[in-house]
């Protein structure tokens, strides 16, 4: 597939999505909003993609929503009735919406690598990924209350649930202010902090080898698990996984695990 604004590869099991604006310090263009869910779409739909990562190309992983686009946004919703307008309106903010959903729809695990800025909309962009990784030098902030708008893309959502402390997010929405990724981890927000860019690559493969020599069967379940049981009730919840289980658990993958633990070998999986 051929992409404007993105780069994207398959090494082996594992996919790299890579943010592909360095001029512009990777800010989320209309193109690239609309090239993000095919790319999850793709990885999503490729068996040979078991994991992906999610980094940035240049100097900062993202600056968050291309101001220009914004800018374009009244003549897109222009209509003689004020209602149809704001229904419009509606109906964009829902498809940005969607388009990061995608990362969350893809049923592999994606994994953020960050460095450099995490501005407004690449904070609600990582917050749809299954885990963060920061470089040492990794700076995010949720930007929108210094342009005078809600964040309405996620983060307000789904941030409080990964740090599990709504007084940060709340002063984060509120002030704007730039949390440093030492903070961030201390926070939840980052899984864990590397000293450097090329250790953050590095780190973050080798962590994505790791997923990707698991059972894909398994550790697509894992991730519906995890996300329906984020918005639902424990009981939900235990009957979700239930049935999950009762219609897959019998599997090749189980089969071939054990049978590997036996032998003292590592497994091997199809995709």
């Amino acid at each position: 597939m051929d992409y404007e604004t993105l780069n994207v590869t398959l090494d082996g099991p594992v996919a790299t999505v890579r943010l592909a604006r360095p001029d512009k310090a990777n800010a989320m263009n209309n193109a690239m909003w609309h090239e993000i869910r095919r790319a999850f779409e793709w990885v999503d739909a490729t068996p040979a993609a078991r994991v992906a990562i999610l980094e940035g190309e240049g100097r900062h992983f993202c600056a968050g929503i291309d101001l220009e686009m914004m800018a374009g946004l009244l003549p897109q919703i222009h209509d003689d009735c004020d209602g149809r307008s704001r229904e419009k309106l509606r109906r964009v903010i829902l498809d940005l919406q969607d388009t990061l959903t995608s990362l969350e729809r893809c049923r592999k695990p994606v994994l953020a690598a960050i460095h450099g800025s995490c501005i407004g909309g690449g904070v609600d962009l990582i917050c749809c990924a299954d885990m963060r990784y920061a470089a040492a030098d990794a700076q995010f902030s949720i930007r929108e209350i210094d342009i005078g708008m809600v964040a309405d893309v996620g983060t307000l959502q789904r941030l409080p649930k990964i740090v599990g402390a709504e007084g940060w997010v709340r002063e984060l929405a509120y002030t704007g202010r730039t949390v440093e990724a030492d903070e961030a981890r201390a926070m939840g927000l980052v899984n864990r902090v590397f000293d450097t860019r090329e250790a953050l690559r590095a780190g973050v493969r080798k962590i994505a080898a790791v997923i990707a020599a698991k059972s894909p069967l398994a550790i697509r379940g894992i991730k519906q698990m995890l996300n329906y049981a984020r918005d639902h009730s424990v009981a939900d919840g235990l009957d979700h996984v239930a049935t999950w289980n009762a219609a897959t658990l019998m599997s090749e993958d189980l089969m071939a695990a054990m049978a590997a633990a036996q032998q003292k070998k590592a497994p091997e999986f199809r995709d």
